[in-house]
């Protein structure tokens, strides 16, 4: 296990000397290019007897580089561009304003993008948090649905229309049956559906900048959700099928999966937070299937955070981590770029050390063996 700790502290120590020094050389760069700009063009700048602003003056100062520099066309039409740009940016450059920012990664920009990187933090913990549990209750239910034999809506639906009572069909009945295959159809897609698609869906609708409508679209959309409740549910069938499971009804632990309390599954300790199925088989079947779920917690973070960059980013949420990256590469301050680069990834760092003390800590108590 230390060797473990270990191989994460080097990763995350590389990985950030490695940006921490692209962001240096990405200053140095900028500051040089601006330096040697400025110096070529202040010196022009500083004649007293031009005044850039007046087109006559503009004119006879053009005429004069042709006459003292005949070969280089181009380039005297090129000054005089820098100077324009250079002239232009002391009223539009916000550097240049009362009160205006400096561009780039300075002390005051890191303070903006802490802010942003801890809202970023509080909603992916929350959708991490939502989707563990979520993915954990829907795998419970279909994997009692399965011990409990029954059958989609949709093959209920034909195998109800296909047989008749005395010759007569109920149809309230398979028309709710119908209704219920098409909410689960439906549901299927949105749980598939990838989340620009979703929120574009219902952007007019609702606000989409809200932090619920972000969760709720981290939670249920990109195939999340229903993946995790697949791998869940595997780990579920898997652990059913191991040897351990015939030695506890031997020993009369309860085996009825229907829906009811006593010696049968409860719903409501289904939907607990901490779910816990006294004197029943499950209650093996799901401590071991949990066990082996915790570390895929270091993939399904990975995917939530690619799909929280893409929220933001596809609905153009101003004032949020993401949306702030895309806005920087637009205006080339990769400094800028590259220190949100390296949040994310100690996010990601930071919650496989977390999954990996958590998982340690388990194997301690549970385990009969020394880790």
């Amino acid at each position: 296990m230390k060797a473990r700790f270990v191989e994460h502290a080097v990763s995350i120590l590389l990985v950030t000397a490695l940006f921490v020094g692209l962001i240096s050389l990405i200053q140095q760069e900028n500051l040089k290019k601006r330096t040697e700009q400025r110096s070529d063009i202040q010196k022009y700048l500083a004649l007293e007897f031009v005044d850039f602003g007046n087109p006559l003056d503009r004119a006879l100062f053009r005429e004069s580089l042709n006459i003292f520099f005949p070969d280089t066309p181009a380039g005297n039409d090129s000054l005089l561009r820098a100077i324009d740009d250079f002239r232009r940016e002391q009223f539009t450059n916000e550097m240049y304003k009362t009160g205006g920012a400096e561009r780039g990664l300075t002390f005051a920009k890191t303070q903006e993008l802490l802010g942003m990187f801890l809202q970023f933090i509080i909603i992916y913990v929350v959708v991490l948090a939502l989707s563990y549990y979520g993915a954990q209750t829907l795998g419970i239910i279909r994997f009692v649905h399965m011990k409990q034999g029954r059958s989609s809506y949709l093959a209920s639906f034909l195998e109800h229309i296909s047989t008749s009572v005395n010759g007569n069909r109920s149809v309230p009945q398979a028309v709710v049956l119908l209704v219920k295959a098409l909410v689960k159809g439906m549901a299927y897609i949105v749980l598939f559906a990838p989340a620009y698609v979703i929120a574009y869906s219902f952007k007019t609708r609702f606000d989409t900048d809200s932090y619920f409508f972000m969760i709720l679209l981290g939670v249920i959309s990109n195939g999340l959700l229903i993946n995790y409740t697949n791998r869940f549910f595997t780990f579920l069938v898997s652990e059913s099928r191991k040897g351990y499971v015939e030695t506890a009804v031997v020993k009369n632990l309860y085996n009825s999966y229907l829906w009811h309390a006593g010696d049968g599954i409860a719903k409501s300790s289904v939907f607990r937070l901490r779910k816990k199925f006294p004197s029943h088989v499950f209650q093996h079947i799901y401590l071991n299937a949990r066990h082996q779920f915790q570390p895929t917690l270091k993939e399904h973070a990975s995917f939530l955070i690619t799909g929280l960059v893409i929220i933001e980013m596809a609905l153009n949420i101003q004032g949020h981590l993401s949306y702030e990256m895309l806005k920087n590469i637009l205006y080339k301050q990769y400094d800028v770029v590259l220190a949100i680069v390296l949040s994310i990834f100690l996010l990601v760092k930071a919650t496989e050390i977390a999954v990996d003390l958590w998982t340690y800590r388990q194997e301690r108590k549970f385990g009969n063996k020394e880790v």
